[in-house]
């Protein structure tokens, strides 16, 4: 079963929720945000331009045009490739189709907690998995924050909470049973 909400990052910008249940213990939560803006490609692409041709108007050489060009492609690839994250799991998409993994056995899961932290003059909230210390039983051995690129707000992030939540609850409570 797979349903989509709506919410919105930290900056406000849009992000849309994917939740797909395969089994009470085994959910996926994907967060998608737009994709790259036009209006913000040009812009940059044409200030890059503008300067480039202000200095070749003052120092007359061809050079600076190149340079100007060869610096905005790979800025861009730069962006698409390490920067620009299209979804969001416990794998991020880049926009350049890049993708990068982090797997957690459930078994070294001790709990998921929201944290907040001050975030360029903000308070906002961010998702963490709280690692088991194998060594000491009652301890923490890494928090790994969970959505690091979006920045969702704490709407959509209580709402994952809950149910991961619930899937630590099923699971307490099946291995506990006889």
């Amino acid at each position: 079963m797979e349903n989509e909400r709506s919410f919105s990052d930290i900056c406000g910008g849009r992000l849309a929720l994917q939740r797909r249940y395969y089994s009470p213990s085994c959910r996926e939560f994907c967060l998608s945000c737009p994709g790259l803006s036009l209006r913000s490609l040009t812009a940059v692409t044409c200030t890059v331009r503008l300067a480039a041709y202000g200095l070749f108007t003052l120092c007359e050489n061809s050079m600076i045009l190149s340079a100007a060009i060869f610096i905005t492609l790979l800025g861009l690839l730069g962006y698409l490739h390490f920067v620009k994250i299209d979804q969001e799991t416990m794998t991020s998409s880049y926009a350049s189709g890049k993708e990068s993994t982090t797997f957690i056995e459930m078994g070294k899961v001790k709990d998921i907690v929201i944290n907040e932290a001050i975030y360029m003059q903000k308070v906002i909230y961010y998702l963490c998995i709280l690692l088991k210390d194998p060594v000491e039983p009652h301890g923490i051995s890494q928090v790994v924050p969970v959505f690091q690129s979006a920045k969702p707000r704490l709407d959509c992030l209580t709402e994952v909470y809950r149910s991961c939540q619930g899937i630590l609850a099923h699971q307490k409570a099946t291995s506990t049973s006889p």
